[in-house]
């Protein structure tokens, strides 16, 4: 509901690009840019 007050957004809205954020990250190509980035060389930035 915060979220949604500092964007002027409603808390549906919010629900709705959460969601699609979180499709788009289980995509199996941005999965497998994701995980090659965290298991990357340098861990420090995390």
């Amino acid at each position: 509901e915060e979220v949604g007050q500092s964007f002027a957004v409603t808390r549906e809205r919010i629900r709705q690009i959460e969601a699609k954020a979180l499709r788009k990250l289980r995509h199996p190509s941005r999965s497998r840019k994701l995980r090659a980035f965290l298991e990357g060389p340098s861990r420090d930035y995390l």
